[in-house]
């Protein structure tokens, strides 16, 4: 036949292969797309930032950390890596991936109350049994705590009125804040958002 040509097997991979690579960037973008629809106004704020930083105090361990976590478009794993050993449990020395969403909360937290002072951790991941031993001592430990996930943080910030800093938690409606004037602290999780 004129005009035809045969195609080489390499040629039907290639075409496929454009096809498959077409739809994982569709599904990329219009994922993307979702998430900035449905994301709070704060996660929004924070896209267009080139760099992420935290600065953090454990109170347990006299241990502090200044990173960059985030720069160029993505997360640098050795500054997360470093976070989550800063926030592992102190009492049995565990590690555990803490959610970057928490690091992101904390870094629009900063950022709205613009502070320059590093956050004062009072509770990172808590391992399960140490989470349980709490829970018995204290009604204010919740069982099923988004501690062990990696996903809650207890603090407070020198030189930030502790309602304020509540209140500026409150503000960015990024998931659970809880506010403990007695202890000195507050609650900040990724959870549903609520406040107690």
């Amino acid at each position: 036949m004129q005009g035809s040509r045969v195609i080489h097997p390499n040629e039907l991979y290639q075409t496929q292969d454009n096809v498959k690579q077409s739809r994982r960037n569709f599904i990329k973008m219009a994922g993307a797309g979702l998430f900035l629809t449905s994301c709070p106004a704060w996660a929004k704020s924070i896209l267009s930032l080139p760099e992420r930083n935290l600065a953090f105090f454990n109170t347990h361990t006299g241990e502090n950390s200044q990173v960059t976590y985030w720069e160029g478009g993505t997360y640098i794993p050795d500054a997360l890596a470093e976070l989550n050993h800063l926030l592992r449990d102190h009492r049995t020395n565990q590690v555990t991936q803490i959610d970057h969403r928490l690091f992101d909360l904390l870094h629009a937290l900063k950022n709205r109350l613009d502070a320059n002072q590093p956050f004062h951790i009072i509770s990172g991941y808590r391992s399960p049994a140490t989470n349980a031993s709490l829970s018995s001592r204290s009604g204010g430990v919740a069982k099923k705590s988004l501690h062990m996930q990696g996903k809650a943080i207890d603090i407070r910030l020198p030189k930030c009125a502790l309602p304020n800093l509540r209140r500026a938690a409150v503000s960015l409606r990024g998931g659970g804040v809880g506010y403990y004037p007695g202890s000195n602290f507050v609650h900040i999780d990724v959870g549903r958002v609520r406040y107690w």
